[in-house]
């Protein structure tokens, strides 16, 4: 893949977004786990515990990079992908075992523990957008961990405020999914028509997307439903 060229810059963008749409799950671990200290420690906790969740990622997604590279494991992390964007959008929590703490180390290895627990999605998400590149994978965090660690809960106020910006994440996250998939070496021989690689593509896309929204409006009946039932 070139420097520059309009592979890299659309590889580069697609790691952006994935950090930024899943940089709300950032805001809310932090701030769960910071919540109970002092004021003047909360912004050195969160300093200290970004840096080495941020670390700690970085490595993660280097490895899977590079493990993404054995056969087979191509399409076994498409496939993951597609269920983790399809989570994105039925908004499942994943934070109820996240504890606050009282002590100030206990809070940065608190954030860097669950980060590195929770950021599976992420390494997954942008190990695959890279398609084996460590350079593009470098210059994204170098990009998007800073707004992240700054500019997390300003990030999450956008999507509770415009929830079409989780649909387009999970549309991200759908794509970068089926790239994976068609990529995979040993169905190569399925993806030679640029049609069916495309078609492909476009149906992963449609089908999360759909599957995520269909599920969420039929939840939200429910809970209406049962709402209506208890009043």
């Amino acid at each position: 893949m070139e420097l520059l060229s309009m592979e890299f810059l659309t590889a580069l963008l697609t790691i952006v977004v994935i950090d930024l749409v899943l940089a709300g799950d950032n805001a809310i671990l932090i701030g769960l786990a910071a919540r109970n200290l002092p004021k003047h420690q909360q912004k050195k906790v969160i300093l200290i515990g970004s840096l080495g969740a941020v670390l700690i990622r970085s490595i993660a997604t280097i490895a899977v990079v590079w493990l993404l590279k054995i056969p087979g494991l191509l399409l076994a992390g498409g496939v993951m992908l597609v269920w983790i964007s399809y989570k994105l959008l039925i908004d499942e929590d994943e934070h109820s075992d996240v504890k606050a703490s009282n002590s100030f180390w206990a809070a940065v290895r608190t954030i860097i523990v669950a980060d590195a627990l929770m950021g599976i999605d992420n390494v997954l998400a942008v190990a695959g957008a890279s398609h084996g590149s460590t350079l593009l994978v470098i210059i994204g965090l170098l990009i998007s961990v800073p707004v992240v660690m700054w500019g997390s809960t300003i990030i999450l106020k956008w999507i509770e405020r415009y929830p079409v910006i989780i649909v387009m994440g999970a549309a991200v996250l759908a794509w970068t999914a089926s790239k994976m998939i068609v990529g995979e070496p040993f169905l190569k021989d399925f993806f030679t028509n640029e049609f069916v690689k495309y078609g492909f593509e476009l149906l992963v896309v449609a089908a999360v997307v759909s599957a995520g929204l269909l599920k969420k409006r039929k939840m939200k009946e429910t809970y209406d439903f049962e709402k209506e039932k208890i009043s």
